[in-house]
């Protein structure tokens, strides 16, 4: 249930992100608004464990990523729905 799952848990700070060449602030932004944008279109009903498995994969996905400092909200929007659209192409099984 979305309802177990803190958003503020996953939330990041300029000092989180790490050195992006004076654009850290923007990269935290940008982080948070993925945060925020998955959190809010998951279903109310979402497995708590699958919504964990969901956010924690933001940072693996986009912290490296050049783009972040300046990806737009829609893609932002279109990369979140896909995710919850699709949820068992970015999760693993437990091995």
């Amino acid at each position: 249930m979305k309802e177990f799952v803190v958003i503020h848990d996953y939330l990041v700070t300029q000092e989180i992100v790490g050195d992006w060449d004076g654009r850290e602030e923007e990269v935290a932004e940008r982080m948070n608004e993925i945060y925020h944008t998955l959190y809010d279109l998951a279903d109310e009903d979402i497995d708590t464990e699958v919504l964990e498995q969901l956010l924690a994969l933001i940072w693996d996905t986009w912290i490296g990523q050049e783009a972040i400092a300046e990806i737009e909200t829609n893609d932002i929007y279109d990369w979140c729905k896909h995710v919850l659209d699709n949820p068992e192409q970015y999760l693993h099984p437990e091995e």
